[in-house]
């Protein structure tokens, strides 16, 4: 049987689901990669086979995936044609070192074409690509990180104390970050899917109105949200200095690291219900219940994004 490789070891997701993985295999059968040679120190120290790998060129790929019968992609932080490009030379260069399948960290409800959220149509491409290449696969369709949105509650904290944004009374099963990476490492592990497509969400369907009261209750403080339009999100982000797309420039330490078109639209999807799945898919996979909101508020110090980790050039 061949080795099973996790991309991605560099970032939050990926680190985390790699610290899952070795607690359920032995450290033997495992390869992982990552675009900062720091990064993997610690695991080439503990006998690891590492790969430094930059998705942006796919010579060297293959080799580094060579024995490999799985494969774990960590969707790349960046949004638009560089990030398809990305994902189609992992692809490629899977197929090419004889890699079985891949597991694809997605979004939800990424194959509606009505789904307004700008993040989505990187994540349609790249499950389509594999699909059209023949590997076997399994789709990881994650809900919104909590963790972003405990982080924005606590920005609106030390500010106003009123919560603004533009997804209404759209509901999202919001999912820790901590789940989403053991969901990888179970997904790796796991011989039962095939072709399979999992919705990893929370264990409730929540308006933002019912995340801030659960906040409320579990810190003490008093938040309360404000609806605003799409185009005064934007101008909200704009104030903070966060850039619109991918492609600017992200302050270190900043409280939303991520593009405001890519928070923005995933705002506008919220609301139009198209962030609603709610399914036990997490439960199945991993034997565990998710974890919940009210916990993460409890232990907020854990449940942070924290900065924006990629390096890429």
């Amino acid at each position: 049987m061949g080795k099973l490789l996790l991309t991605g070891v560099d970032g939050h997701l990926g680190k985390q689901a790699a610290e899952h993985l070795l607690t359920l295999v032995d450290k033997s059968q495992v390869i992982f990669c990552g675009y900062d040679p720091s990064s993997l120190k610690e695991y080439q120290e503990q006998g690891i086979e590492t790969h430094i790998t930059n998705f942006n060129q796919i010579d060297g790929l293959s080799e580094a995936f060579a024995g490999a019968d799985k494969l774990a992609l960590i969707s790349m932080p960046f949004v638009g044609e560089k990030r398809q490009k990305a994902h189609k030379n992992v692809v490629d260069a899977a197929k090419e070192a004889g890699v079985k399948q891949i597991i694809y960290t997605s979004l939800v409800n990424a194959a509606d074409e009505s789904n307004p959220s700008i993040e989505k149509i990187d994540h349609a491409y790249t499950e389509d690509y594999i699909k059209s290449v023949g590997l076997d696969y399994i789709f990881l369709r994650n809900s919104q990180y909590a963790e972003a949105m405990i982080t924005n509650y606590f920005t609106f904290v030390k500010a106003d104390g009123i919560l603004k944004n533009s997804q209404g009374d759209g509901k999202m099963a919001y999912i820790s970050r901590k789940d989403c990476a053991k969901a990888v490492a179970h997904a790796l592990v796991s011989n039962d899917y095939h072709e399979a497509i999992l919705n990893i969400n929370g264990p409730e369907l929540l308006t933002i109105s019912d995340f801030i009261k659960i906040g409320n209750e579990a810190t003490g403080n008093h938040v309360i949200y404000q609806e605003i339009t799409d185009e005064e999100n934007y101008a909200i982000f704009d104030a903070m200095g966060v850039p619109r797309t991918t492609d600017g420039q992200f302050k270190k330490g900043s409280e939303a690291p991520y593009s405001s078109e890519g928070m923005v639209t995933f705002a506008q999807a919220i609301r139009l219900g198209k962030m609603d799945s709610f399914t036990d898919d997490f439960k199945k996979l991993t034997g565990q219940a998710p974890l919940t909101v009210k916990y993460m508020f409890e232990h907020a110090d854990d449940f942070q994004v924290g900065d924006r980790h990629s390096k890429d050039d």
